[in-house]
């Protein structure tokens, strides 16, 4: 709370400059260190990447954070199996509008093989869709109608950054 009102992380700390929200967060490192780029170079497909982004970050995962699950739980009385279909909608929902967007957007390699959401490089939207398909994973969601999808985060596992960045590879993992 001292350094997010929210009481919620992440929170970046910088020189006593604190920044919560991944977003912003992601953003502003974008704007201190432009390399590697997060944001592609025209304003309409930076504002694409945005879109996607905003579709995982402020549309789906929140809807199947712990919190929101503990409320269903608490106020309604949700069971596990009706928690369950909350995440398996929420995630169904966001998946089936980015699985669409990212066909006619997403990098390939020569072989046709989709590498990222946007262009040839990794974006803000790859950034994004790792961690939410990892938790769909956790959910135990059906993941087969997103095989774009399930292309790009497979392509972006085999990079150094998104590799040390995976949950098992944390020091907290349980």
């Amino acid at each position: 709370l001292a350094l997010n009102p929210q009481g919620l992380v992440p929170a970046l700390a910088d020189d006593g400059f604190v920044i919560p929200q991944s977003l912003a967060i992601c953003e502003y490192l974008e704007e201190i260190h432009p390399e590697p780029r997060l944001l592609p170079g025209s304003a309409r497909e930076r504002a694409t990447v945005r879109g996607m982004a905003l579709l995982i970050a402020c549309d789906t995962h929140p809807l199947n954070n712990l919190p929101i699950m503990g409320y269903l739980r608490r106020e309604f009385g949700a069971d596990d199996a009706a928690v369950q279909r909350w995440v398996a909608h929420w995630i169904d929902r966001g998946f089936s509008a980015l699985e669409r967007w990212v066909e006619s957007t997403a990098g390939s390699t020569a072989a046709g093989q989709q590498r990222h959401c946007h262009g040839g490089q990794v974006t803000l939207a790859d950034v994004c869709l790792v961690p939410q398909l990892y938790n769909a994973r956790r959910f135990d969601v059906d993941l087969a109608a997103f095989q774009t999808l399930l292309a790009i985060a497979a392509a972006c596992a085999e990079l150094p950054a998104f590799a040390a960045a995976a949950p098992s590879r944390q020091p907290d993992v349980e």
